[in-house]
């Protein structure tokens, strides 16, 4: 199967992602299917709010926020959980995918450690979100938050959160048809937003 960086980005300009799955590891050799689900989950940047809460934890200052300087870790910490769709193929794919400028990740530091972070793969005004973590309670939170603020400030239109499951929607992630998301895509990918 032909996994490369350019295969992959335009995959995610037709409304694919990938995912590992098997019940039959080792996780090496799990075969990658391209997912294009109906109903689509995203996030409607417009409508996203910090929760209270965690405004208040993040008056306190206890975290550091940067993007882009451990996409490589926050890649691997997503994947460091009992069971994972993120196989060493993908890792790797995506790993040269942020050289070439197109995955970018959200890092959240505690005290110089890494804390938690995200990754996405970013195309046009679409930003994919892929995966997150935290090693600390509520730094993917911190992240997420930091992220769509980001996007906003950058002008993005789409925000694609991929399968809704009970933290996307924790976050404020909705559903819509599959259709629908492929109209909000195709408007996103005309647009020329740049991450950085």
């Amino acid at each position: 199967m032909d996994f490369s960086p350019a295969v992959v980005i335009a995959a995610y300009c037709q409304g694919y992602f990938p995912m590992a799955l098997d019940l039959n590891p080792p996780l090496g050799r799990r075969r990658i299917y391209w997912l294009d689900p109906d109903p689509r989950a995203i996030f409607e940047l417009e409508t996203i709010q910090v929760p209270r809460r965690l405004q208040r934890r993040l008056k306190r200052g206890e975290f550091t926020v940067t993007m882009d300087q451990a996409c490589a870790e926050v890649i691997a910490g997503c994947a460091d959980r009992e069971e994972t769709w993120i196989s060493p193929t993908i890792r790797d794919t995506y790993q040269h995918l942020h050289h070439l400028g197109y995955v970018h990740s959200v890092e959240v530091w505690q005290a110089g450690e890494l804390a938690g972070g995200l990754y996405g793969v970013a195309v046009g005004g679409a930003f994919c979100g892929e995966s997150m973590f935290h090693r600390v309670t509520d730094a993917s939170k911190v992240a997420f938050f930091h992220l769509v603020e980001h996007l906003k400030v950058r002008g993005y239109m789409l925000l694609d959160a991929q399968l809704l499951n009970d933290h996307t929607a924790s976050l404020g992630a909705t559903e819509i048809s599959r259709e629908e998301y492929h109209d909000r895509l195709t408007a996103a990918l005309a647009q020329n937003c740049r991450f950085n």
